[in-house]
């Protein structure tokens, strides 16, 4: 196995317990530069508890996860560690699972890592290392509130191991706060690019923008085509097949077999151009990428720094192509010029043939082949066939068995000719359980239909009861006789038969005086507008 430079530089510290803080390209091979101490620090101690792991490797997305399971999970086998990757977008229960079983190491996103955290689905009480794989990434997906919590819950004897393209803003937050006494490594030589890769920047028309794009994408080799939005990378996929180019598009609304497909695919060499957002950026790693074209140039070096990362990786020749409007002219220069990077620019006036040649001599694109490809879908998994029982051994199944051409006259005679069957009247009877149990029944509808009458006459018992009571009542209401209200004696005041326009027959309180007594009040007299005298009466 060769050795990179940052494995060199970071296995001694990280084995010896200390601090690291790796400064690395992407393709550097920091991934087994911190895995290995990991799995060789975990093999020697105890077996993990339940829901507590011993190592954590935080990474931003799930298909870094996957590319970092895969790679350590060799090692990890031997060393009789175990291993779990815990994502989002993958089955949550089986995490949990392996979780409650105990696991050794667990490869991360923060998301995921955090809620089941939260849920007490994991404890890091016993958490021995925790490693932040390409931190300034995780950082610029919005992910330190999740990153923060975890490094609260390390015990303050954990190891911390983080490696990041660039240093500064929220990762050296993150350093100076939760790492104590740092050994840093920085690999990069003082230059963010490597010196085998080589940036060229074409200004090109609107009107030609994507066919000079597919032009490019049609060379030999694999090319990661880069574009801002989710929706721009099926169009342009389906105009690159259109146009005789083999493309997939890869994004975050794509369902994760589709994503695991396409990047298999292209690994593999069978599709040769991916077309991705941003957030497929650090979630792609495939050595030999001859080319990385942006389609539409990022808004910040860091984004600029990452994808021309997945070019020129191990100290492989690389391109980076980044097709450029008249508009966006200013701001790109700005962002290359904070990348600190060196650039060939050329103007491409059109689709002439002097414009399409100088282009094809820089990037080394060519006429595509103008037939419509299809696109390739994930198979399914074949069927295993029928199941078969245990046991079963090498026996043919029913649908291969040979059958012989028999005729109804050599079928195998009966065990007894018609004359000697048994007779109706001599087979033996059925068994009487079923009579027993017709009985059982009759009897239980017997008992139900007496309790059902002893109910009903205890009913009308009642009800004979409350007609006595009530009849005795009555009686009692009739002795006290009746009454009418003009029967009742006067309490005093006035007559009643002289009250007019009163509250009716209700007698007058004690001292009250009819209407027609009451002296008049004075008061003022509205026509004259001179205060009214009081008048004796009527």
């Amino acid at each position: 196995m060769t050795a990179f430079p940052i494995q060199a530089a970071t296995i001694a510290d990280a084995l010896a317990g200390r601090d690291v803080l790796g400064k690395a390209r992407t393709g550097s091979g920091k991934t087994l530069g911190f895995g290995l101490p990991a799995i060789v620090r975990l093999s020697e101690g105890p077996r993990p508890e339940k829901r507590r792991p011993r190592a954590i490797v935080l990474v931003p997305t799930r298909e870094l996860g996957m590319q970092v399971s895969d790679a350590l999970e060799p090692y990890a086998h031997a060393m009789h560690v175990s291993l779990k990757l815990v994502a989002g977008g993958l089955s949550m229960s089986k995490q949990i699972q392996a979780l409650e079983r105990g696991v050794h190491l667990v490869v991360a996103t923060p998301g995921r890592m955090a809620d089941l955290v939260r849920n007490g689905h994991a404890d890091l009480s016993e958490l021995e290392l925790i490693v932040m794989d390409e931190a300034d990434h995780m950082a610029d997906m919005g992910f330190m509130d999740e990153i923060t919590e975890i490094l609260a819950g390390v015990p303050e004897g954990g190891q911390r191991l983080l490696f990041s393209a660039t240093l500064d803003g929220d990762v050296d937050r993150l350093v100076k706060q939760y790492m104590h006494d740092p050994v840093t490594h920085d690999v990069t030589g003082g230059d963010d690019q490597p010196a085998t890769m080589r940036h060229v920047v074409l200004n090109v028309p609107p009107n030609a923008k994507y066919q000079i794009a597919t032009r490019i994408a049609a060379r030999e080799g694999r090319t990661i085509v880069f574009v801002r939005t989710k929706l721009a990378t099926e169009r342009i996929a389906e105009e690159m097949r259109e146009a005789g180019v083999l493309a997939l598009a890869i994004h975050g609304d794509r369902s994760q077999a589709e994503r695991n497909f396409a990047i298999s695919a292209f690994r593999a060499g069978d599709v040769p151009v991916l077309v991705a957002t941003d957030v497929a950026a650090r979630g792609i790693h495939v050595d030999h990428v001859d080319l990385v074209m942006q389609i539409d140039p990022p808004a910040d070096h860091k984004d600029y720094t990452h994808r021309s990362g997945r070019t020129a990786r191990a100290g492989e020749e690389g391109l980076v192509v980044t097709l450029v409007l008249p508009h966006q002219r200013r701001s790109t220069d700005r962002m290359l010029e904070r990348a600190g990077v060196d650039v060939t620019f050329r103007k491409v006036r059109g689709e002439d043939a002097e414009s399409l040649a100088m282009v094809d001599d820089l990037t080394g694109g060519r006429e595509p082949s103008w037939q419509p490809v299809r696109e390739p879908r994930p198979q399914r998994p074949e069927r295993r066939g029928k199941y078969e029982r245990p046991g079963r051994g090498d026996r043919p199944g029913r649908g291969d068995r040979q059958r012989s051409d028999r005729r109804w006259e050599e079928r195998p005679p009966r065990k007894w000719d018609r004359d000697d069957r048994p007779r109706r009247d001599d087979r033996p009877r059925r068994d009487d359980s079923r009579a027993d149990d017709m009985v059982a029944t009759q009897q239980r509808m017997e008992e139900r239909l007496a309790r059902i009458e002893r109910d009903l006459a205890d009913r009308e018992a009642a009800l004979q009861a409350r007609e006595g009571r009530l009849a005795e009542r009555e009686a009692q209401l009739d002795d006290r006789g009746s009454r009418r209200y003009d029967d009742r004696p006067s309490k005093g005041g006035y007559d009643k038969g002289a009250r007019k326009g009163r509250d009716g027959d209700k007698p007058y309180k004690k001292g009250d005086k009819p209407y027609g007594k009451k002296p008049a009040k004075g008061g003022y007299d509205s026509s004259t507008r001179k205060p009214r005298k009081p008048r004796s009466g009527r």
